[in-house]
């Protein structure tokens, strides 16, 4: 584990110590457990958005969106 030190708004500091105090840890761990989330929720996120963009089950195009054209060309079949 790293030790690091934070630089914070009073009114910041003050709710992050009644906040760790409710959950009977400390500001140091409370912290750690917030970013720790906040990283896993943007890997998520991340990976989400690339599989999305990668996603091409259908039409001809060579990129992650269909062209206008594709989208509505009536004479591909329907699946």
């Amino acid at each position: 584990m790293k030790n690091v030190t934070v630089t914070m708004e009073d009114s910041v500091a003050d709710w992050a110590r009644m906040e760790a105090a409710r959950r009977n840890t400390s500001v140091s761990r409370l912290i750690g457990e917030m970013l720790a989330e906040k990283m896993r929720h943007d890997d998520a996120y991340e990976r989400a958005m690339r599989e999305a963009l990668e996603f091409r089950s259908w039409g001809k195009s060579s990129g992650p969106y269909l062209t206008r054209e594709e989208m509505y060309d009536r004479s591909q079949p329907r699946t």
